[in-house]
């Protein structure tokens, strides 16, 4: 049973190495939602997100207060809505995301996820809908966040898909230029995308999924930090008990926390995520992770194991801690969001070849990239297209959150802000794969997903 006593024990953790909940995430189901008329299906998305989620930032606020745990977002996620509007007779779901983004506001959360489509084996009328709503939705609103799953190991890759995303990606940065395509932030594409993540901006409500749920996500790469400056020098098995020891404590909290929300809310506890997920702030960055662990900088020769020893340690202490460890779990690995990452690309310690390299072991992909603005659409879709393959050909769940900062060249710094942070703008691989791309189609899934 957890109790206060037990939480208590990472009182120094959150005091001195940033230790959080970054999000509790309200899982919501808008299937009952459907409806053929625009406007009654907004009026009833509306409705049952403000009923529903209508004191998640009330709780979220007073669990910090009492238990003295930093509870950073509180979010919702939705249905893919490309499903939960299908049915609507409508041309395209733009005032759905401003029904979301105003729902959003109205409850008090900073995102919500589930302007999503799921597409790995092909694409639906309400798909199409949704992609081509994506540049002029995510540009006017503030909150709404956007996904695809344009590949799965079971299905293969939907390559028309990832062909579209590229062009999607180009006009959404034209849209918001001038806050340096910040709207390319909200959006990810995914291979094997999972139900359950609590993370933003690949957030969505599974449609295997309860009525409603509430996931938190966890994060402490400066537990892990300090805690690996108590064993410097000491060899990998010292090393790996020391991070799982530190991610069965950290994950714990999250219980706790998780358990609160579900009884205050009377909504059912689904999982935890704990993911090493940085910020911009220093001392919370998995980047000072590799450097403790020996590595001069992330990017030098072992960054790949160190990331793989990372991933594996978290989920190995995550999952004696609960019993519903989910998401997205393991280490993230975004530029953008994490000083020393950036740090790295800056002084040429760090490129796209390796990041994607170590993206093979870490628990999502090639995420927060900001690359020149006059990145071909194409180049685009191909760099998402290799991501795709890692993820369909390891069983594994990988992402891609690309931002081709318009107006802006490699060099060149992007700003974003707040949690985004700032990049510097990375070189692109100067050589075409248009012909490759356009062959279009599907690739076929590989010979290990028959397994039934």
């Amino acid at each position: 049973m957890i109790n206060i006593y037990e939480a208590q024990e990472t009182i120094r953790m959150i005091s001195e190495a940033n230790l959080d909940v970054r999000t509790i995430t309200m899982g919501i189901s808008l299937l009952d939602c459907a409806d053929g008329d625009h406007d009654a299906f907004c009026r009833k998305i509306y409705d049952k997100i403000t009923t529903r989620a209508e004191r998640l930032s009330i709780v979220g606020d007073e669990i910090a207060k009492e238990y003295g745990v930093p509870v950073v977002n509180k979010r919702i996620s939705v249905t893919p809505i490309a499903i939960a509007a299908s049915g609507c007779r409508c041309a395209d779901y733009v005032e759905v995301a401003r029904t979301l983004d105003r729902a959003a506001g109205t409850i008090g959360v900073n995102f919500i996820g589930g302007f999503s489509a799921l597409a790995q084996k092909g694409m639906t009328q309400g798909d199409l809908k949704l992609l081509d709503s994506i540049p002029q939705a995510l540009s006017e609103t503030e909150r709404v966040c956007s996904s695809i799953n344009a590949a799965s190991t079971r299905s293969g890759i939907n390559i028309d898909a990832v062909n579209k995303v590229g062009l999607m990606l180009k006009d959404l940065a034209s849209r918001t230029q001038a806050q340096d395509s910040i709207g390319c932030a909200k959006f990810v594409v995914f291979c094997n995308a999972v139900e359950d993540n609590p993370f933003m901006a690949g957030a969505f409500h599974g449609v295997g999924e309860g009525d409603s749920a509430i996931n938190v996500g966890v994060s402490g790469p400066g537990v892990i930090k300090r805690a690996l400056e108590s064993v410097r020098g000491a060899d990998f098995e010292t090393l790996c008990e020391m991070v799982k020891r530190m991610a069965f404590k950290i994950t714990r909290v999250g219980q706790l926390v998780a358990q609160e929300a579900s009884k205050r809310l009377n909504v059912p506890f689904g999982v935890i995520d704990l993911s090493l997920a940085p910020t911009p702030a220093i001392g919370d960055s998995v980047a000072e992770i590799l450097h403790e662990m020996g590595l001069e900088q992330p990017g030098a020769p072992g960054s790949t194991a160190a990331i793989a020893i990372l991933n594996d340690n978290v989920k190995k202490g995550g999952v004696m801690a609960s019993s519903y460890v989910g998401g997205l779990s393991g280490a993230f690995i975004p530029v953008s969001e994490d000083h020393g990452m950036a740090d790295a690309v800056r002084i040429g310690a760090l490129s796209l070849e390796k990041l994607e390299a170590m993206t093979c072991v870490c628990s999502v992909g090639l995420d927060m990239i900001a690359i020149p603005g006059d990145t071909p659409a194409e180049t685009i879709s191909g760099m998402i297209l290799d991501e795709m393959a890692i993820g369909m050909i390891n069983n594994k769940t990988t992402a891609v959150r690309l931002i081709p900062v318009a107006g802006k060249s490699a060099g060149d710094t992007a700003k974003f802000g707040g949690l985004l942070g700032e990049a510097p703008i990375m070189e692109v691989n100067r050589f075409g794969c248009a012909e490759f791309m356009r062959r279009g189609g599907r690739i076929p899934a590989p010979i290990h997903c028959f397994k039934n």
